[in-house]
């Protein structure tokens, strides 16, 4: 829970209720104001009328300028905070690393539980919401195998797979789920208890404001979230029509690597990773594949050394934490990293090699990356 909002996110949610989660009107908006303070200014109202934005979304701004309106802002605001263990944007320093190059990447992140999760590697489990007892088992075994070895396993908290996959990775205390619904909410509802201990070392994260309903339209949305966070993605079993299938478009548009367990010929289950494998999906079996395939440091399935919280871990000096948060498990060079911290490229490359020297930087190729997770 949440005592209150910074003004910076007090603005950044009320330009998102009265687009009503449109990341096309938020986009313009801020283009057109430079941030959401300044298009929140009541002098500055007029100027939404002259963007082309949605009818309905002048209809909300003209409804909120009313004394009505406002109490029903305040409600929300009420309930954002109630719900929320934290709120992240892109200018937040603690907002996931893996999400910032994507044009589409959720301009606010609502949380219950652990907000360091979502800076750790992530590998997003997906599949049927009925798949078979084989499959169910395997999403089990997958996701406990993998997070043994450090990797945080996030999925949408759906039934079937989805569940199967929170479950594996609980054992470890390694998952994520993202949903497409309020935080005030759990779906499906039998789920609340799982999200309640997903968040007891994870954390559960939506875009969508409280009150928001598990809308058929909604998912798609929430797939490219859990595609984005992760390393790669993997499709335990599916059908041809199945959604897990968008969650795997998805990855492959980000450019992520798409997994996929094959199954019997003659397994409906399976009709859907096979199509995938056969569009160049990678093909696996067993778990360590998927860590080889995606090629990353692996010295922590042998060093498991603990660090606290990702913001004051004690082995972390202070003036490496924010180039600490700046760095995935992909990489990135040393051009990329200066952008978003204006220092001397001396300075830059001593502050790495410090990293380097501590355990938590790597470097290959040119590119700099974590190299093992924080616990």
């Amino acid at each position: 829970m949440l005592n209150q909002l910074s003004p910076h996110h007090y603005h950044t949610v009320l330009v998102w209720y009265l687009v009503q989660h449109s990341l096309s009107s938020f986009a313009k908006l801020q283009q057109h104001f430079g941030n959401c303070e300044q298009a929140t200014q009541p002098h500055r109202f007029s100027e939404w009328s002259q963007l082309g934005l949605h009818a309905n979304h002048l209809k909300r701004l003209a409804e909120f300028q009313s004394p009505q309106g406002q109490q029903q802002f305040k409600q929300l605001l009420d309930q954002v905070c109630k719900h929320s263990d934290f709120i992240l944007t892109p200018e937040d320093l603690g907002y996931p690393t893996q999400l910032q190059p994507y044009a589409d990447r959720p301009p606010i992140l609502f949380g219950q539980g652990q907000a360091q999760a979502l800076l750790q590697p992530q590998i997003a489990m997906v599949g049927s919401r009925k798949p078979s007892p084989h499959g169910r088992q395997v999403a089990y075994d997958f996701a406990y195998y993998l997070s043994e070895k450090g990797f945080y396993i996030s999925s949408g908290l759906a039934q079937g797979i989805d569940q199967a996959a929170h479950q594996g990775a609980l054992a470890h205390q390694r998952t994520i789920a993202v949903t497409g619904t309020g935080l005030d909410s759990v779906y499906p509802a039998q789920h609340k208890q799982l999200a309640q201990q997903i968040t007891q070392s994870g954390a559960v994260i939506t875009e969508f404001l409280p009150s928001t309903l598990p809308l058929q339209q909604h998912f798609p949305r929430r797939n490219r979230i859990v595609s984005g966070l992760s390393l790669g993605v993997l499709v335990v079993e599916a059908a041809l029509k199945s959604g897990s299938l968008i969650t795997a478009n998805e990855a492959a548009n980000q450019g992520k690597m798409v997994f996929a367990i094959p199954g019997h010929i003659y397994s409906e289950h399976h009709q859907g990773c096979h199509q995938l494998i056969r569009e160049g999906a990678i093909l696996v079996d067993h778990p360590e594949q998927i860590i080889e395939d995606l090629a990353l440091p692996t010295q922590w399935q042998t060093q498991q050394q603990t660090v606290e919280a990702i913001n004051s871990p004690p082995s972390l000096p202070t003036h490496l934490i924010a180039l600490y948060q700046s760095l995935d498990w992909v990489g990135q060079d040393i051009d990329q990293l200066a952008q978003r911290h204006p220092i001397t490229t001396a300075a830059l490359t001593a502050q790495l090699m410090e990293l380097e020297l501590l355990g938590l930087c790597l470097q290959q190729a040119g590119r700099y990356l974590r190299c093992r997770p924080m616990h």
